[in-house]
């Protein structure tokens, strides 16, 4: 929230506009006082790296009547405040609305009492309001993700990872408790991140005699050497008869069956603090300084909006409309209409089940389809957190759909020398959680080895290959298809999964490691701004990978709220370090005596991360010192975030299905062989916007610089201005790309298949 609120201050003082903090929610705005100020730009310094809100917030039972809102609009008014931004859950959003219908009917109350004068009225006619969704439930609908649902994932996430290391090594079953009274969303996608055996979640309640499948699921589970289950339990969790289903319930279940060793831990509140994630201050920067934008557009007639995230996409949604749907979610889940009560969930949340489901529960080989395909998978290119997840979900979904399933070790090397096994269902288990690459991955292309490799695809009878690395997996692709008209073995289906921390891969927007990476950046980021802001006076260059990307310089720069990131996409020059150099020196003479700058490793190969470091200490002399800092590889390290757990394991889910369509299209029988030779058979699976897109690679050849191994166009350049403002610096913030009022639409189950992540 406290990354809304630095936003939502600095754009607004950006336009010119003045700013007041409401303290203490709704109970400040009626109390009044002290409890509602006017803020300036370095109010807001310091509090992106903090939970929770620094403006507080409360339950307000005097703003549930007309009165404590009656002299709610008296504080406004007596400021001249007439633009209300919103950040809560849609309790919050829906008194505001309630506030905004009756503003003219309390402001001629207020004028019959003698308050105000006539005047007033006329003046302040109007009370616009915006809304952002501040909730860690993730159970607004109309938006994708809400404010804080990210960062309470990060929680549950380093809980699961701490207690699988006790669970594994005392051979125990835990029984996990998170929170989601009416939504089961933090349940569900961290049962996804985790590989957990069993989830319970109120819009999806299992079975009838869903205690026995259960325990037999369990105990298969040991027979199969794993030596620990987990089950998640959301709290508002019931079962087909709308009874409650509670962490204790499962647990006694487990031990009065099976006899295992169990424990239950409920993580509470735990889930809501701590410091938020990068995606968490990303998403709420670029929310905020919509919501501004969005409050300086808005009219009388326009309704109250919630501006959200769809896909990759700022979009601005009708409160009302929003509010109805969340509540009809209730409303089905009450009256027992669970798969409608998933559907209006949303295409996310949707997508989110129906992977579980598919990787969860192992059919017994009886009852799996037998296709006679072989897929093989392998890892290319530099490590990349989340590439393990990736592994995992095509196995077990290659499996189910009745293939075999090849891993390839060492990437298109391993290949040539023949490094292939068959992998199980089996060998995958607990791969969710590990960063770098089990299979492991090489940098080499297939161009040097063509022949070994297309007779190792000969040999393995290998009818399809899945591809999961950065940049060079993608060219890796493309040689394989320029190589066809010799090699008949690689006219298979070839899927490319964009895995890679610099997020340089064109054809998508985010690519699996990207939001790890980042997070590594924003935290070593924290850490040196408090060693700064400690000694006063000290400016840090701080040196990040991604080759020719700028991509983690900039969103890094943005999400740890730096004061200039230096790119290669946007060239610079001595006159722009010397702005720099200036701009740290104003900013010396305020409260702020620190300063953070981030440089892409190749952003300019004159200005190095010394010469950088070298001319500010020289220009600083006497204002500031500096220190430097290169990140390195630590970048490339750690355990997957969220984040790119579930994003690897849908994506890769969604690549097996296409490969399973492709190769039925392309399978010859009266030769009983895949003959698949045509472009949009070797394609790469992004994110775009809002949908997830196969392209083929031949297409995308157009749309890559090969020399600087970045995509000729990238989507966030656009996010560019917005660090500079939220840094103090005069820019112009392209609003074309700004949301336009939309209607929330309820998708169809079709839709859900192809829609978003």
């Amino acid at each position: 929230m406290n990354a809304a609120v630095r936003a939502v201050v600095r754009m607004g003082i950006y336009v010119k506009a003045k700013v007041y903090f409401v303290y203490e929610g709704y109970q400040g705005m009626v109390d009044g006082g002290d409890n509602i100020v006017e803020v300036s730009w370095e109010s807001v310094s310091s509090i992106l790296q903090v939970g929770g809100t620094v403006i507080g917030s409360a339950r307000c039972k005097s703003f549930r009547t007309r009165e404590g809102r009656l002299q709610a609009a008296h504080n406004l008014v007596q400021r001249g405040i007439t633009n209300l931004c919103v950040i809560g859950g849609d309790g919050s959003l829906t008194g505001a609305n309630l506030f905004r219908e009756e503003w003219s009917g309390l402001l001629e109350e207020l004028a019959q009492t003698g308050k105000i004068d006539e005047e007033a009225v006329k003046k302040y006619a109007y009370l616009n309001i915006v809304g952002m969704v501040g909730s860690i439930d993730n159970d607004f609908c109309g938006t994708d993700m809400t404010i804080g649902t990210d960062s309470a994932l990060h929680r549950i996430i380093e809980v699961v990872d701490a207690i699988m290391t006790t669970a594994q090594s005392h051979q125990r079953t835990f029984v996990l408790e998170v929170m989601g009274r009416h939504c089961g969303y933090l349940a569900l996608v961290s049962a996804l991140a985790c590989g957990a055996d069993w989830v319970f979640i109120p819009e999806y309640p299992p079975e009838e005699g869903w205690e026995d499948s259960m325990c037999v699921k369990l105990s298969e589970n040991r027979a199969r050497k794993k030596r620990l289950n987990i089950i998640i339990v959301a709290e508002g969790a019931i079962d087909c008869h709308n009874k409650p289903i509670t962490s204790e319930k499962v647990k006694d279940l487990v031990v009065q069956r099976l006899g295992f060793d169990t424990r239950v831990t409920i993580l509470g509140h735990v889930q809501r603090g701590g410091t938020p994630s990068a995606f968490d201050r990303i998403l709420a920067s670029r929310m905020g300084v919509e919501a501004v934008l969005a409050l300086l557009e808005a009219t009388p007639a326009t309704p109250a909006c919630v501006v959200s995230l769809s896909g990759n996409q700022a979009v601005r949604l009708p409160l009302m409309e929003c509010v109805q749907m969340t509540q009809e979610v209730q409303k089905a889940m009450d009256e027992g209409r669970f798969v409608e009560a998933v559907r209006l969930r949303g295409r996310s949340f949707e997508n989110n089940l129906n992977t579980y489901k598919l990787l969860s529960h192992k059919k017994p080989d009886a009852e799996l389809p037998k296709t006679n395909f072989n897929v093989a998978v392998l890892n290319v290119g530099a490590p990349a957190a989340g590439m393990n997840a990736a592994v995992r979900a095509a196995v077990r979904v290659g499996i189910t759909e009745g293939h075999k399933m090849f891993a390839v070790i060492d990437g298109f090397e391993g290949f040539a020398r023949g490094k292939i096994k068959e992998i199980s269902w089996g060998d995958v288990g607990g791969w969710t959680g590990q960063g770098g690459s089990i299979l492991g991955t090489k940098r080499t292309l297939p161009a040097k080895y063509l022949e070994k490799i297309a007779d190792q695809m000969r040999t393995n009878n290998i009818n399809a290959l899945m591809v999961i690395g950065g940049f060079e997996a993608y060219e890796s692709c493309l040689q394989l298809h320029e190589a066809r008209s010799r090699f008949e073995e690689f006219c298979v289906p070839i899927c490319v999964l964009p895995a890679t921390i610099s997020n340089n891969v064109p054809g998508t927007d985010f690519s699996i490691g990207a939001d790890t990476a980042l997070n590594a950046i924003v935290e070593t980021c924290d850490r040196i701004k408090q060693s700064a802001s400690g000694t006063k006076r000290r400016v840090f260059i701080i040196e990040t990978m991604g080759g020719y990307c700028g991509y983690l310089a900039n969103m890094g720069a943005l999400a740890a709220g730096a004061d200039a990131a230096y790119i290669f996409e946007e060239q610079f020059d001595i006159r722009e370090l010397q702005a720099n150099v200036e701009h740290l020196t104003e900013k010396m003479k305020t409260s702020i005596q620190r300063g953070l700058v981030l440089r892409n490793e190749n952003c300019n190969e004159n200005y190095t991360t010394d010469f950088i470091y070298q001319l500010y200490s020289e220009e600083g002399k006497g204002v500031f010192d500096c220190r430097k800092n290169v990140l390195g590889h630590m970048q490339q390290g750690g355990a997957p975030s969220p984040f790119d757990r579930n994003f690897g394991t849908k994506m890769s889910a969604k690549a097996v299905q296409w490969i399973s369509k492709k190769l039925k299209e392309t399978y010859r029988k009266e030769e009983g062989k895949v003959f698949a030779n045509t472009d949009d058979s070797v394609c790469l699976l992004g994110i775009r916007r809002r949908n997830l897109v196969f392209q083929p690679v031949a297409e995308l050849k157009n749309e890559t610089d090969f020399v600087h191994r970045i995509p000729k166009e990238q989507w966030w350049l656009k996010l560019r201005p917005l660090m500079k403002i939220l840094a103090k610096y005069k820019t112009s913030y392209d609003v074309s790309d700004s949301g336009q009022l939309e209607h929330v639409a309820m998708h169809s189950p079709k839709e859900a298949e192809t829609g978003a992540i």
